[in-house]
This record gives C-alpha cells, sequence and structure tokens, in this order.
C-alpha cells in the first residue's frame, strides 16, 4: 500500500520541480485555476497560511503597529509619483481599462504593492510631530503579472502582509527596518524551523524607491535560495514626492521617513522545499494544522472509536488533533498522513487499550515508539518539541554543508556548478561585476550579511579591490 500511494510522487533526487508541483497538489495545498499563472488554495493549504498569518500578526500586534486596509485599485496618475517606484513595478503590473462596457477615462492599476496608496493617505492624516510614529499593516492580495509561475513561489496573486510606516527620523526609520526584518527572522526559524541569513540588497536587487533594502535568506533542499521576507528603509524618497509633511516642536516643516515590509505566501514554498521529502510534505509542530493525527486500528471492534474520541478530547487542551474514523484501510490512513506531513501520528487499537499504551510515530524520521498512557501527555509535548528543533537543526547543518568560499570566478563558477548552495566570496562593489556574475553563471546576489568575514582583498569576479562579502546563489 506504500508503494502504491507514494508512487505518484516523484523522487526529489531526479526531478525536483517534479517533485514539487506533485507535493503541492497531492497533499491538497493547492488546485490549478482556470486563470494561468493563479492557483486555488484548499483548505488544508489555507490552514497552513491561517497559523502563519496569525503567528505573524500577533508579532506585527505586539510591536505596536494596527491593522488597516486599502483600495485594490490604484489610479495610474498615482502611481506615476514615484519615479524609481513606477519603472521598478512597470513590467508586472495589470492595468484595468474597462468598467462595464465604458473605457475608463483613467486606467486602473490593480495593486502590485500598495506604497502609494498609503502615502496618499499619509499626506491627509500626518500634520504634527504628535501623529507620528504611525505604524500600519495590511493583510491582502496583490497581482503582478509574472512571466513564469510555479505554485506560492510565483503566482499571478498571492496572499501577503505589507507593512508601512512614518517616523519623524531617519534614525527611527532604521530602527524599524531592522526590528520588522528580525521579526520576520523569529517566524522563519521559531514557527517554521527554516534557518535564514540576514543583510542588507545590493543596489541593484533593493526594492523599487528605497534607500536600502533588508532581507532573510534561505536555502533550499535543491540548493537554490529563497528570498523569505523583506524590509524596506524608505527614507523620504516617497515623502517628497507626496508631500508628507510634519510640523516638528520647533515649528518648522519637515518630511517623515517611512518604512515597508513584506512577509507572503510564498515562504509555504519555502518550507516544502526545506522540509520535505521523497513521502510529501514534512510540517514543523509550531507550523501544522494539525500536529497529531489519532489513526484508531481495527475500530470496528467495540470500544476503540470511544476511546479513541476520549483521547482526541484529553488531548487537545496541549496540541492540534485531529482522528481519522473513516473506513479507509490503516496503511492508507498512514500513508495519506505522511504525504500531508503531520507531525505526528498517533496508532491506538484493542491489544493498546488493554495495555494501557499507544503507539506514536513522528514524520520527521519515521520512528515509531510506545508510550504508556499515563506518560502520554508529557512524552507528546516533548516529542513535538524534538521534532521541531530537529527539523530546523537538519535544515541548518544542509544549508552549513552546501555554502562554500570562492576567492576567484573560476573557483566561483566551478562550485556553483559542482556543489550550488550559497558561495560566499568577496565583492568590489561594482554593479558591472555584479551583472557579469548572473549573466555568466545565473547566480544573484542574495545579500551582504550583517556579520561580515575578510574573505580577501580582492573582488571574486574583477581582481579589484574589495571590502564586503556577499553570499551568491542561484534563487527561485
Amino acid at each position: 500500500m506504500a508503494k502504491e500511494f507514494v508512487k505518484d510522487i516523484t523522487s526529489m533526487d531526479e526531478d525536483f520541480a517534479q517533485w514539487y508541483t506533485d507535493v503541492v497538489t497531492k497533499a491538497d495545498l493547492i488546485d490549478y485555476s482556470s486563470v494561468r499563472g493563479s492557483m486555488i488554495i484548499r483548505p488544508y493549504g489555507y490552514a497552513l497560511w491561517d497559523n502563519i498569518k496569525n503567528e505573524l500578526d500577533n508579532r506585527i500586534k505586539e510591536t505596536g503597529h494596527e491593522n488597516v486596509y486599502m483600495p485594490l485599485f490604484i489610479p495610474e496618475s498615482l502611481l506615476q509619483r514615484e519615479k524609481d517606484h513606477v519603472e521598478g513595478f512597470a513590467p508586472e503590473v495589470a492595468i484595468v481599462t474597462h468598467g462595464g462596457s465604458e473605457e475608463l477615462t483613467e486606467r486602473l492599476v490593480v495593486r502590485p504593492t500598495s506604497e502609494v496608496l498609503f502615502c496618499e493617505h499619509y499626506k491627509n492624516i500626518i500634520h504634527s510631530y504628535r501623529d507620528l510614529p504611525k505604524l500600519y499593516n495590511q493583510w491582502a492580495n496583490v497581482v503582478r503579472w509574472e512571466k513564469t509561475t510555479r505554485p506560492f513561489l510565483r503566482t499571478l496573486e498571492f496572499l501577503w502582509q505589507e507593512g508601512h510606516t512614518c517616523h519623524a527620523t531617519d534614525e527611527d526609520a532604521h530602527q524599524e527596518t531592522t526590528k520588522m526584518l528580525n521579526v520576520y527572522a523569529d517566524i522563519c526559524e521559531n514557527i517554521l524551523a527554516i534557518p535564514v541569513l540576514k543583510g542588507q540588497k545590493t543596489e541593484k536587487e533593493k526594492f523599487a524607491g528605497a534607500k536600502f533594502t533588508y532581507t532573510i535568506e534561505s536555502l533550499m533542499h535543491d540548493g537554490k535560495a529563497l528570498q523569505s521576507g523583506t524590509s524596506h528603509h524608505l527614507g523620504t524618497g516617497f515623502a517628497e514626492a507626496f508631500g508628507i509633511q510634519y510640523t516638528d516642536q520647533e515649528g518648522k516643516l519637515q518630511h517623515v521617513h517611512q518604512t515597508s515590509w513584506g512577509f507572503t505566501t510564498r515562504i509555504i514554498g519555502a518550507l516544502i522545499m526545506v522540509h520535505g521529502d521523497d513521502r510529501g510534505l514534512v510540517i514543523p509542530p509550531k507550523a501544522a494544522p494539525t500536529q497529531v493525527m489519532i489513526v484508531p486500528i481495527a475500530q470496528h471492534k467495540e470500544g476503540v472509536l470511544d476511546f479513541a474520541y476520549d483521547l482526541k478530547e484529553s488531548l487537545s487542551t496541549i496540541a492540534r488533533v485531529g482522528i481519522d474514523a473513516s473506513d479507509k484501510k490503516p496503511g492508507w490512513k498512514f500513508n495519506e498522513y505522511e504525504m500531508k506531513g503531520i507531525p505526528v501520528r498517533l496508532e491506538v487499537g484493542p491489544k493498546d487499550i488493554e495495555n494501557k499504551q499507544v503507539v506514536l510515530v513522528r514524520r520527521d524520521t519515521l520512528e515509531k515508539v510506545v508510550v504508556p498512557m499515563d506518560e502520554l501527555e508529557t512524552k507528546l509535548v516533548e516529542l513535538l518539541d524534538d521534532i521541531q528543533s530537529n527539523l530546523y537543526n537538519k535544515a541548518l547543518k544542509h544549508r552549513e554543508e552546501r555554502t562554500s568560499v570562492s576567492l576567484n570566478f573560476d573557483e566561483f563558477k566551478n562550485t556553483l556548478e559542482s556543489k550550488g548552495g550559497f558561495i560566499k566570496s568577496m565583492w568590489c562593489g561594482d554593479i558591472a561585476c555584479e551583472e557579469k556574475i548572473k549573466e555568466e553563471t545565473s547566480a544573484t546576489s542574495r545579500c551582504m550579511p550583517f556579520e561580515q568575514e575578510q574573505l580577501s582583498d580582492t573582488c571574486v569576479c574583477c581582481g579589484g579591490k574589495a571590502d564586503k562579502m556577499v553570499y551568491w546563489a542561484k534563487a527561485y
């Protein structure tokens, strides 16, 4: 039964892209819609997003931010107000030209991001230093007309949160940019068990219109990187373009200093590719919609189902617990919940009830352990904690094993071809070198880490003087 169930999933090592597609569809995360590049997020996939969203929303509110909602449509003239911003998004913008049968007098952009809408609003509500800071966040959908799409990783429409804040000083905005990046890193590492690198994007890779962009980068099983969250210091560029000013304590007019930051459903793609295996999903307990699935064995026998339901009720105080009392065979159920990545399977049958025990099976290692009933609650909590930390440590070990140092371009190209993963190299800061590396290797600069290392004095590409260490990788 196991082989029959799992054979529909392509091996990761055989075809990683097909493995990913198999997992997202067969684990019931998504279905394809009739619109190219769009996905239907199914209940199990949305429950996973809900858990992530709730964890992040709590942290956003704990840091003093309020949730708001901005319109879906942006007048085209409004988007044009910040030159660098509109140029950065122009290739991905979807535009509404008609309302019903009538052509619009001004075209409407379907939001690719909401900076300009927040700026228009902030201009109307910020007047004095007493109005600052303004700490707003929005949960929404956005549209970017991507040429190549893949579920969760890159779709025409996706879900996200976008924070937009205004501050009196550059220093305050800088602190906000750092604070929210750390919130994202906390979600990734402590909820999703995904280790991340924190650093700054290069000028070429920063957000359009930003003063600078901070990023967290993670490494997938196949050695490609994924940008997992970004936080942007916008400076005063948008404020100057939109006239967002306040009167300071001395009665002088000043422009506000702004930030924006975002975290999207693509993080589910990261979770799949960091922790998944040839049997399907592996979901860290803290993120899992169902942490424990009870599978009754020989459930037709008297007392088994009643015992299983009582067990579900008692365990629900310490974990998110499900039960499968369907008429499917146990072997099928085992494989289905392994496919869905549920952290712990609890098996209980007549002999277990008689012996006052249950069998726990952990998804990360498939190890089985027999647990006495009077120790179950304690052991289950310990097991969930151990699975969470094991997944993080396994992912961290993988990243460390796939991280290399290259001191010259030939070494860089050879390492990327033979090993992949992250490559640490020195960079002179010249965009020409950055573009040459991308053109000849398809690798991009992922970040300039906050914790710098002086690997050498010369640029990996041109051999010129260099004092910036950069993580490079092929990326999604």
